[in-house]
């Protein structure tokens, strides 16, 4: 704990001392060019609870969180040659980020070996620093694949490319169990027909196809999330822990267009768990968003995967408008009510929740973001302890200070 807070002390410190650039280069070293980046972002949520206390310290009964979400700090090598490599480490979370080599054959085609997201998320594929919301919708934190060790062969040809990765477990291994850590494959394609310096319109495809194991090699599965809020302590809907889980293949659909300032994205994610013991298990979820840049820059696009340009007027900064609706469904069976006082459940009844989220962000220079935003939660779940289904709608305010560099 002591490394960490020191870890997050050093980061701030520097960035507030080199914070004219979006990078720092430290040296050229053996035909490589070294830099430093780095991601420092403080969250703030206030909570309307309706049935369950959304607080990560619900013990002293607050209905606030407060704290770092992030501190990333990122070394990366350019050089020598065709030859890239990355170690990126969040002292918040106390885990490795991307570590990885990477050698490009030409300008269409390279390969990467270490650990580095998996091809199965528009949104989590996108650099975190520039994330449209505070939080990820929650297709991307349900069923989005972050950061896996193996590796992909990736080619991008400007209005197409694809993406084949084997993968295994993360490198921080942490002692107690963590779920999705079993080896797999996955691939990605996307296609943009329309690609002009005014109007982008995106099309992707993804599958991911790995064993439900845990990093006990248990095999376990289990899909929850929070409600649009990083920091609460609960999941309003959840399935459960699946202990006779086989495999777990999930399918995405993205779309996304870009016109001028106006981006309009959308995912469609399903999930499907195999069991030995008991039926298998089916979810999904998907979003839809949109973002207005009101002081009229637009996105750039490469690799498949949306950017946020800098301030046109560095002065006066870059002021988004965002809307969205995300929704997921973890309910894969049925409640026979016929007897109230017994009701059958068939099935896994893990909750449905839709939420909308209201956001404003504003990138101050080339260094400073802020962030707001309002979110309303609708979701129900089965209970057994009342015998039918409890709906739990709160609703929050969000904020975030990131610095970057």
């Amino acid at each position: 704990m002591k490394t960490r807070h020191t870890l997050l002390t050093a980061a701030v410190l520097f960035a507030l001392a080199n914070t004219a650039s979006a990078q720092y280069t430290i040296d050229v070293i053996g035909g490589s060019e070294v830099t430093f980046e780095g991601l420092v972002q403080a969250d703030s949520y206030w909570y309307n609870d309706d049935f369950r206390v959304l607080s990560s310290d619900a013990v002293d009964g607050t209905d606030s969180d407060f704290g770092m979400r992030r501190a990333e700090l990122i070394l990366k090598g350019k050089g020598p040659g065709m030859w890239n490599w990355v170690i990126g480490y969040d002292a918040r979370s106390d885990k490795f980020l991307d570590v990885n080599v990477n050698y490009r054959f030409n300008g269409q085609t390279s390969v990467t070996v270490g650990q580095y997201k998996q091809p199965n998320s528009l949104e989590e594929l996108s650099s975190t620093k520039n994330n449209d919301f505070i939080s990820k919708a929650m297709t991307t934190n349900l069923q989005g694949m972050s950061r896996r060790m193996g590796a992909k062969v990736e080619t991008d040809y400007g209005n197409w490319g694809g993406t084949l990765s084997y993968f295994g477990n993360e490198i921080t291994n942490n002692e107690t169990p963590s779920l999705g850590s079993g080896q797999g494959f996955g691939l990605r394609g996307h296609f943009a027909p329309i690609k002009t310096d005014t109007s982008i319109l995106h099309l992707g495809l993804s599958y991911i196809d790995m064993e439900a194991r845990d990093n006990f090699d248990n095999g376990t599965a289990r899909l929850r999330v929070r409600p649009d809020a990083d920091q609460s302590a609960q999941r309003l809907i959840d399935t459960g822990t699946f202990n006779d889980a086989d495999r777990l293949k999930t399918t995405g659909f993205e779309a996304a267009y870009v016109g001028g300032p106006l981006k309009i994205q959308a995912e469609y994610m399903t999930t499907t768990v195999s069991r030995d013991l008991n039926p298998n298990f089916k979810g999904d979820s998907w979003y839809v968003y949109g973002m207005y840049n009101l002081t009229g820059e637009s996105w750039g696009y490469k690799g498949g995967v949306f950017s946020t340009p800098l301030p046109n007027d560095p002065g006066k900064g870059m002021w988004q408008l965002g809307l969205r609706y995300d929704t997921a469904d973890l309910n894969d069976g049925s409640v026979n009510f016929a007897n109230p006082a017994a009701p059958i459940v068939t099935g896994v009844m893990g909750g449905e929740e839709s939420n909308w989220t209201v956001g404003v962000n504003w990138y101050w220079r080339s260094n400073f973001k802020f962030s707001a935003n309002y979110v309303m939660v609708d979701s129900s779940k089965y209970s057994s302890s009342i015998k039918g289904f409890q709906d739990d709608n709160p609703e929050i305010f969000e904020f975030r200070a990131q610095l970057f560099w």
